[in-house]
């Protein structure tokens, strides 16, 4: 199982009729567009709106997601929450639902000693059979998680039954810096949307979880990184770079995402629930357009 959660697996972007419901057609069609891309997996994560759904809709979405992939690929479902009762709950519903792992942020609103965040995931990882992705998240807890816990969580549990995403800047060092302390052990997945995977590939990782908006360009670039292909990552690379840097936050992540998935006539509306924290306006939607527009001619 664990061998499957490897290459390409872009976070989906859940699709809102304006009333705030889940448009499950718009979802079905982003589910079959992104495999014919040819993507390695799904994920339900932070840029799927999860923090903005309630626990029912939540256990919707995962059972939605698992029964469109029919198989297809392996998910991969977030179940962090603010209490560790909550967590569990959410990663016992998504291995219920068939997913092949399931992925945790710490809680956010309290600022909590390390011991009190691995005893929080060694909670999930022995409430369920399936792996456990611990994500780091610092850009919303405030601060990263440390080495040791990984390395801790890793010498119980093994890398079988737990991989890891850190998104603790600087990315690269503390990539490497696991990687060697752990031999090579540690199953690490990289998340900035493709902005470091050229250099967080070549420190060892073993996927990419981007955005669901361009999975074509993702991809071209994790098979021309698997075949040292330098002329192709050029060429991807730069103006890929340059969208994520775009997307400064989650809500503008999500706008983005939302504008090229209708663009691309994968979803019906932009829609997102509210509050909102930005908007797309003129000038940003005609760079994004832009440089979507050179990825394709790459």
């Amino acid at each position: 199982m664990n061998d499957q959660l490897a290459g390409v697996l872009p976070v989906i972007s859940t699709p809102f009729r304006d009333d705030d419901t889940i448009d499950q057609l718009s979802l079905e069609r982003e589910i079959d567009w992104l495999i014919d891309c040819e993507v390695d997996g799904l994920t339900i994560a932070m840029v799927s709106e999860v923090l903005k759904l309630g626990d029912a809709e939540r256990r919707e979405l995962t059972d939605m997601v698992v029964a469109l992939a029919a198989g297809r690929c392996p998910v991969i479902a977030s179940v962090g929450a603010e209490s560790t009762r909550v967590a569990v709950t959410h990663a016992r519903a998504a291995e219920s639902a068939g997913v092949a792992a399931v992925m945790a942020i710490p809680p956010m609103a309290v600022a909590l000693p390390d011991h009190e965040i691995e005893r929080y995931y060694r909670a999930i990882l022995d409430s369920v059979g399936v792996p456990v992705v611990v994500q780091d998240a610092s850009g919303y807890v405030g601060r990263a998680l440390p080495i040791s816990l990984y390395m801790s969580l890793l010498e119980s549990y093994g890398p079988e039954r737990v991989l890891f995403k850190p998104e603790a800047v600087p990315i690269g060092p503390r990539l490497s810096e696991l990687h060697s302390v752990s031999d090579g052990r540690a199953r690490v997945f990289e998340g900035t949307g493709g902005l470091s995977l050229v250099d967080s590939y070549q420190r060892g990782i073993v996927g990419t979880m981007p955005g669901a908006e361009i999975p074509w360009a993702i991809v071209a670039l994790w098979r021309a990184l698997s075949s040292n292909d330098w002329p192709m990552i050029n060429r991807i690379q730069g103006p890929l770079s340059a969208l994520i840097s775009i997307q400064t936050s989650l809500d503008s992540f999500i706008a983005v995402e939302k504008h090229l998935l209708v663009r691309q006539g994968v979803f019906e509306s932009t829609h997102r629930r509210g509050p909102l924290g930005y908007e797309l306006d003129q000038q940003t939607t005609a760079e994004v357009d832009r440089l979507v527009d050179l990825l394709r001619g790459a």
